[in-house]
């Protein structure tokens, strides 16, 4: 009997140090990249930008779900306000019936930004490779995030480990369906990032460079 208490004092004593480090990791992270979001009042602060870089977040068919459309607005709105004229879309397009970087791209154009100046990151498969490729295929080194605000935590971590310059634009005009659900998956999700940016692994794929400061139209495949 004693040895069996003695083991569940082991593992809750356990338990309790690995949610210490999971929730430090978590809190550090939002901690340390909450002065580099961006509010509207300040853009004007915002200069000499390379590229807005819209993460994907699923598609419905051939248009974006909510989320992916609140991003898409936000960074058009930006191009429009002349913050940056370039702008990436880096999702995943991994198959010949899943295309969300196309999807992406047609809405923008839709929306009044040229084709050249929209490239597409067909191999986005995950916040870590589409900010990774960002600087390392299209030779971004100062750019602006733009995805939910729960998510630009671990955005900027990553771009700050991977030495870019980055700052967040949140996309946050309506409440979405399981945000609760996604805060939570969010804290295990930035405690796998930090351990990644210590490793910094190469994503997928990575191949030849493609200038964000040259024509968008590069990366069409159709």
């Amino acid at each position: 009997m004693e040895k069996f208490k003695y083991l569940i004092i082991v593992v809750m004593i356990t338990i309790a140090i690995i949610a210490i480090i999971v929730l430090g990791i978590n809190q550090y992270i939002k901690i340390s990249t909450n002065k580099q979001i961006i509010d509207n009042e300040d853009y004007s602060k915002l200069q000499n930008i390379d590229c807005i870089l819209v993460l994907g977040a699923g598609i419905w068919g051939d248009k974006p779900s909510p989320m992916l459309e609140d991003r898409l607005l936000e960074a058009i709105s930006l191009y429009k306000d002349n913050i940056c004229s370039k702008l990436i879309m880096s999702g995943d397009h991994s198959k010949s019936n899943y295309d969300e970087v196309n999807v992406m791209k047609d809405y923008a154009i839709k929306k009044g930004i040229e084709s050249e100046n929209i490239f597409m990151d067909h191999a986005g498969f995950s916040t870590y490779e589409s900010i990774y490729r960002a600087k390392e295929i299209f030779g971004a080194k100062k750019i602006i995030i733009v995805t939910q605000k729960y998510h630009l935590y671990r955005a900027l971590h990553i771009a700050n480990k991977l030495g870019i310059e980055a700052y967040g634009v949140g996309s946050d005009p309506r409440q979405y369906t399981g945000a609760t659900y996604r805060e939570l998956r969010e804290i295990l999700a930035r405690n796998k990032d930090f351990i990644k940016c210590i490793f910094k692994p190469e994503p997928t794929y990575l191949g030849d460079t493609i200038p964000v400061s040259g024509n968008g139209d590069i990366t069409n495949d159709k």
